[in-house]
């Protein structure tokens, strides 16, 4: 079909248009916006189906709130897909907890959301000099997040309405102390015990095994000795990086990139004054402000008629107890450290000048400008190279965006080679080995996304070796792949493995001798014990376990204590076997207080969670939830190398 398709282009776009424009008439562009935009659906809530595209986005938007709270965090991980089956985890959760509240019909009214509003700083710090709300910046707040007034206040009601269904459950939520005392001692129970092991190794020198034996171990376990499915492969990278390499920039640009910037590129500008202030709070009755305002302009007079007396005058009459005493001066400020009306005037006065009277919150000022700070911009070659970087970013971020369809049109057009996209954007086509069909964990690249990988094991890659399409594996990035050499699955033959087979034969039948001789063991010292053979007494608990197997430990812990000593077998698997005998049950040394009550915190935070986990459990059968997608298994290793 698609072989069909690149040789017929014309014909098919001629028939496609001929199919297409009537379809439009007929049903219209919402129509087909619709239909695309619905997509395959990767989970169900109710009668609410979560699309692919849903899913794509919202893991999105994942990894760029990861890469802009965490810069110092490699986002590729975020592309493996045990991390994006969390986040479609995560919309099924939001879904479900909607349809509880809308079934809980819990309104949120106009005056509880402006108390949370007023709760949250970036809002409740919006605030005019003339102390009304600043609707101009809360538009922007909402905007940053990619809403509107109403759409960010909609979500902030939703938010509330999700926490008083939890609320109902984590606030109700308790451990009286005695419960919670019996339950920590409990699981800090400490317990005396001796041990004995049976490990393989000791077993390993009386395993007999014959060529027969190896082949029949072999062919009982044919899965253990299989070789993945892997190719070798070609791929392609267009982005940032690669289309930076192809920009120079001129000198001249950079001289006019430097002027244009030259505000940007120095440090914040400094001015040094002195004030006299005459208080008057702005909750000062009227006529008290008019009488420190009339205070105010007698000093003002006074400056005017000697003007070498401010800082004498200052001393005598301002009210401001920080800078009085060093004749009004503030030192040095820059813009946002004074509040508007005083930082307005400063930076609108010539050096020497003296304000006329400057109404704050705090009173009336009387302002003299005594310095200027204009600090030096730095040299054109001292900003060469940043200068060139941002002109670099700039530039490729717009080619990039002009040539993406370049990059995806010439990896279609030439589908059985790489070259002709890779000369014509001056790329280098890189190479791996040993490519897995699912992203093998520690790949570093392209190579770990899911996506290029499923694409690349198509049957249209598989088959025909033709390139993948240019796929999206990161911001500003395309890669296109093709197979160059494929490895299907297969049992590798018995003399290729037959050490490996040999060695693991070897290991189960010492394990099974070491687990039948603790057997045989633990059956006689329980009618009679031999103490030489079992080791020293020793104590153990879960906080004090000395790096003992949690499987051991575990068994150790939950033997029934009724009956002391108790003996107990334990299979350790690959480790061998382990008898031990319990000896005693010692109680835990009580903590001090002040620990024993977070410990009490933390069983009530425990029980919570139980109690949420049950509950979201119901909500999700009573919703009917399907999730559609298999949950995804650690994958194996992959060797990769790459190469220009």
């Amino acid at each position: 079909m698609f072989e069909f398709v690149r040789k017929h282009t014309k014909i098919m776009m001629f028939v496609m248009f001929l199919l297409i424009i009537p379809a439009f008439v007929l049903v219209g562009v919402e129509g087909y916006q619709r239909s695309s935009d619905s997509g395959a659906a990767v989970a169900k809530v109710a009668s609410y189906s979560i699309t692919q595209a849903e899913w794509d986005a919202a893991h999105k938007n994942e990894v760029e709130r990861l890469r802009a709270s965490r810069p110092e965090l490699d986002v590729k991980m975020m592309d493996s897909p045990e991390a994006r089956y969390v986040t479609l985890e995560r919309l099924v959760r939001d879904r479900v907890m909607n349809e509880a509240v809308g079934a809980a019909l819990l309104p949120i009214t106009d005056a509880r959301l402006t108390r949370e509003l007023q709760q949250i700083p970036a809002i409740a710090s919006l605030k005019k000099p003339d102390g009304s709300f600043d609707k101009e910046r809360y538009e922007q707040i909402a905007a940053s997040q990619g809403l509107t007034t109403a759409g960010l206040e909609a979500r902030i009601r939703q938010d509330l309405s999700l926490r008083q269904v939890e609320s109902g459950l984590s606030g109700t939520a308790f451990a009286p102390k005695a419960v919670a005392d019996m339950a920590l001692n409990a699981f800090f129970e400490r317990r005396e015990v001796q041990l004995a092991r049976f490990t393989p190794s000791e077993f390993a020198a009386k395993v007999q095994t014959t060529d027969a034996d190896v082949q029949a171990y072999y062919e009982a376990n044919s899965k253990l000795f299989q070789a993945p499915e892997t190719a070798d492969v070609q791929f392609l990278v267009f982005d940032l990086e690669s289309v930076k390499k192809t920009i120079s920039v001129p000198e001249a640009d950079l001289r006019t990139y430097y002027d244009q910037n030259t505000a940007r590129l120095q440090s914040t500008e400094e001015r040094r004054a002195s004030h006299i202030l005459i208080s008057a709070s702005k909750d000062m009755p009227a006529a008290e402000r008019e009488k420190a305002k009339a205070q105010a302009q007698e000093v003002l007079d006074k400056i005017k008629a000697k003007p070498d007396s401010f800082a004498q005058l200052a001393g005598k009459f301002s009210q401001d107890p920080g800078s009085a005493a060093k004749g009004g001066d503030l030192d040095f400020f820059a813009r946002g450290a004074m509040v508007k009306p005083f930082e307005d005037s400063a930076f609108a006065l010539k050096k020497g000048e003296t304000s006329g009277l400057v109404e704050s919150d705090f009173g009336y000022h009387i302002i003299r400008l005594t310095d200027i700070k204009t600090p030096a911009a730095p040299s054109f070659e001292s900003m060469r190279e940043k200068l060139e970087g941002e002109l670099k970013t700039q530039q490729a971020q717009k080619k990039f965006a002009e040539q993406a369809e370049v990059f995806t049109n010439a990896v279609y057009e030439q589908a059985d080679s790489l070259q002709a996209a890779a000369d014509r954007l001056k790329l280098g086509i890189q190479s791996a080995n040993g490519v897995f069909k699912k992203p093998a964990k520690g790949t570093p690249g392209p190579l770990a996304n899911a996506k290029l990988l499923a694409a690349l094991f198509s049957a249209d890659a598989l088959e025909k070796k033709h390139n993948t399409e240019a796929i999206e594996t990161g911001p500003n990035q395309l890669v296109a792949a093709r197979i160059t050499k494929h490895y299907p699955a297969r049992t590798r033959p018995l003399d290729e493995v037959k050490a490996e087979v040999k060695a693991r034969l070897l290991q189960s039948r010492a394990q099974e001798m070491a687990k039948k001789e603790g057997e045989a063991k633990l059956s006689d010292w329980k009618k009679q014990a031999d103490e030489g053979k079992l080791g020293a007494a020793s104590v153990v608990s879960r906080d004090q376990s000395a790096n003992m197997n949690q499987v051991l430990l575990d068994a150790l812990l939950r033997a029934d204590s009724a009956s002391l000593p108790v003996w107990v077998g334990v299979d350790l698997g690959a480790q061998g076997y382990a008898v031990a005998r319990v000896n005693k049950v010692l109680q835990r040394t009580p903590p001090p207080e002040a620990i024993a009550e977070q410990e009490r915190g933390q069983v009530s935070r425990w029980i919570a969670g139980a109690e949420w986990d049950a509950y979201y459990e119901l909500l999700k059968t009573r919703f009917k939830v399907q999730i559609k997608v298999a949950k995804p298994v650690a994958g194996v290793d992959a060797a990769v190398s790459a190469d220009e």
